[in-house]
């Protein structure tokens, strides 16, 4: 039986529009951006195999990512609606974090930075630049390097931070292992940023170490 067949208040397309997402299973939502199933399978059960399969939801997002690996059951159109669900969740999370006070949203911002970096396949290091208010003003990724560790540079920072007129920053880098633990030369260089931005009277607010399961701030472990 295909979801066509099924009564209307139980096809996830239906209910997602009469009664908004959240009543809706992971396998229900996946089914909707799906779009169709396989020879044999509903959209639904497809969407349940593809999570049980990759282990979460997590896993099977990253296993969407550009130039990763092609997944059993996630051809190129199906990767590309889920590609662009999660772009659109990005610059939708971007845009609050530009009109609103982005330490009134913490839990926003590691989203965001958890949209930006989860799933590179080498150390990424993000600057988030803000205003007086603390509203974003441009995100930047300001330095890329290997699979375990990035050359940053302080003075480069204060110094795109002086040309975007920011007044505060939140730093932000992934690693590629997927611990997000952050490691005592993450430490070390957090406080070398701060010192050198502290010269121009820019304030570091939080750096944020992204996993493959989750984030981890600095400022809520008390480390800034």
């Amino acid at each position: 039986m295909t979801i066509r067949d099924w009564p209307a208040a139980d096809r996830p397309r239906e209910k997602l529009l009469s009664s908004g997402g959240s009543g809706l299973s992971d396998s229900e939502l996946l089914a909707v951006l799906l779009g169709t199933g396989t020879a044999g399978k509903s959209a639904v059960e497809l969407a349940r195999e593809l999570i049980g399969g990759f282990g979460g939801l997590s896993p099977l997002m990253l296993a969407c990512r550009v130039g990763a690996t092609p997944a059993k059951g996630l051809g190129p159109a199906r990767r590309a609606r889920l590609l662009a669900a999660m772009e659109l969740a990005r610059r939708s999370l971007l845009e609050g974090l530009r009109e609103a006070d982005a330490l009134s949203s913490p839990a926003d911002v590691k989203a965001f930075l958890r949209l930006s970096l989860q799933g590179r396949d080498r150390e990424c290091f993000v600057v988030l630049f803000l205003d007086a208010q603390h509203r974003v003003i441009v995100q930047e990724e300001l330095f890329a390097g290997t699979l375990t560790q990035t050359p940053v540079y302080p003075r480069e920072i204060a110094r795109r931070a002086l040309e975007h007129n920011a007044a505060a920053v939140i730093l932000a880098h992934n690693h590629p292992s997927g611990v997000a633990e952050p490691s005592r030369a993450d430490e070390q260089l957090t406080q070398t940023v701060r010192q050198t931005l502290a010269t121009v009277d820019v304030k570091v607010l939080d750096h944020v170490v992204v996993g493959s399961a989750g984030a981890v701030s600095f400022a809520e472990r008390g480390l800034l």
